[in-house]
This record gives structure tokens, C-alpha cells and sequence, in this order.
């Protein structure tokens, strides 16, 4: 372990750790990087083993066919392709100029079994394989993307009937919780369950919400781009 680097609370690999190292060093020296985070040691802890710490999670563990929404510079979808490498992981992101970073991390770490998908997860969604992505996840990951309710109603569509949710918060939010409790019924999703991560984590205050698909995606989901972020189901 060199310098700066946070010992995750997942043993990985040799071949694993030096794969993330070099989307790291391209992270530090790509002036198109979407992460302000470019110091390798720093990005070790906030990055890495921040997005190691979904392997909490057992569902996630085993899960064969992952996307992980709003994929941003590619946390957590990378490293848990890199630490899962019989899993297919899909990265969807909307903006361009990330999924160009995501294909290039791909390729120069060579990283086979990662996908970029350039889409909305909504749009994403409406359709089922291959031309898209409705109902074939076992698992959706989220870090940082938005309150729990939406990604709640962005996961729905995409995961089979008894699939999971990992989404990375950070402190704990008893009105956020209860707005997805409240919403629970027109997504299909529960939260099963809250558990802190701190240590291992880029946030001392880091808590993953594990939320599971109780049945058939609703109807009228996904409703239009935009709409789960603006009035999210549950909001009182």
C-alpha cells in the first residue's frame, strides 16, 4: 500500500489494486477529468475505497449484471467492475465529456467488463435489452447523485424483480428517509436497510442505503427525464 492509501474494508487483489491506480494517475493528469479529486493518494480514499465500501452489501457482492447511476468520473461503477470481474457493470451518464473520461479510464486500465452508456437512466430504461436497460440489473449503485426517493424511481425500471439499490449518502436524513418510505408504493422499492461505512470511507459521516425492488415495475415508470430529480414521489 503506498502512501496516502486508505486500507479498504475489502481485501483486493494485487493485479486489482494496480488497475486502480492507473484510472487514478490518469485521473491525476487528464485535463479533461471530471473529479476535482486528482492526487492519487487522495483519490485512493475518497474515490476507491469509498466505492470498495458497497461490497458491505452481499446483494452487490453477487450481483452478475450492475449499473450504477450517474457514473460521473466513474465511481463506484469502475472499481466494482475491477474488484467484481464476473459482473458486467454498465456506467450510465448523461453528460458527454464524462463518458468520454470513462471510455478512456476503460481503455487505459483495460478494464473489459465496464460499459459506458451515454444516456439518461430514464431513457435507459424505457426500453428492454439490448436496445436498453429495463429490468436488466440485479444491482443499481448511486453515489452522490440525489435524494433518495429519485434515485429510487430511477432504479425501479431498471432492475428485476428482487433486485437491489446501493446508494452512498453521507450524514443520515430522517426527512429524506421518510419521503421514500412514503414513496415505496409507487416505485416498488423498501429501504431494507441503513449501515455506516465511515471508516473506510472518503466521509467520516459515509451511510449506505440499501433499498430493494418488492415486485413488477410499476406503470408509468420511468416517467420523462428530469421529473424524479424535480418532484420526486413522496415529498410531502
Amino acid at each position: 500500500m503506498s502512501d496516502g492509501e486508505t486500507e479498504p474494508a475489502f481485501d483486493i487483489t494485487p493485479e486489482a489494486r494496480g488497475t486502480l491506480r492507473a484510472v487514478l494517475e490518469l485521473l491525476a493528469c487528464d485535463p479533461a477529468t471530471p473529479s476535482a479529486v486528482r492526487d492519487p493518494g487522495r483519490g485512493w480514499r475518497i474515490h476507491v475505497a469509498d466505492s470498495l465500501t458497497g461490497l458491505e452489501v452481499k446483494e452487490l457482492r453477487r450481483a452478475h449484471r450492475i449499473a450504477d447511476v450517474g457514473a460521473g468520473a466513474g465511481f463506484p461503477g469502475l472499481v466494482l467492475a475491477v474488484v467484481l470481474p464476473e459482473a458486467r457493470v454498465d456506467l450510465i451518464e448523461s453528460v458527454g465529456r464524462k463518458c468520454e473520461f470513462i471510455r478512456r479510464a476503460t481503455g487505459v486500465a483495460r478494464i473489459e467488463n465496464a460499459r459506458v452508456v451515454c444516456e439518461r437512466a430514464e431513457t435507459w430504461a424505457m426500453e428492454p435489452e439490448p436496445s436498453g436497460g429495463r429490468g436488466a440489473y440485479d444491482a443499481v449503485t448511486a453515489r452522490a447523485v440525489g435524494r433518495l426517493a429519485t434515485l429510487a424511481e430511477l432504479a425501479s425500471p431498471l432492475l428485476v424483480e428482487g433486485g437491489t439499490l446501493v446508494a452512498w449518502k453521507g450524514r443520515r436524513d430522517g426527512d429524506e428517509e421518510d419521503e421514500v418510505r412514503r414513496a415505496a408504493g409507487r416505485l416498488g422499492m423498501e429501504l431494507a436497510d441503513v449501515r455506516w461505512v465511515g471508516p473506510y470511507a472518503g466521509s467520516e459521516h459515509r451511510h449506505l442505503h440499501v433499498l430493494r425492488k418488492r415486485g413488477p415495475t410499476p406503470e408509468g415508470l420511468p416517467r420523462r427525464p428530469g421529473m424524479a430529480k424535480k418532484r420526486p414521489f413522496g415529498r410531502m
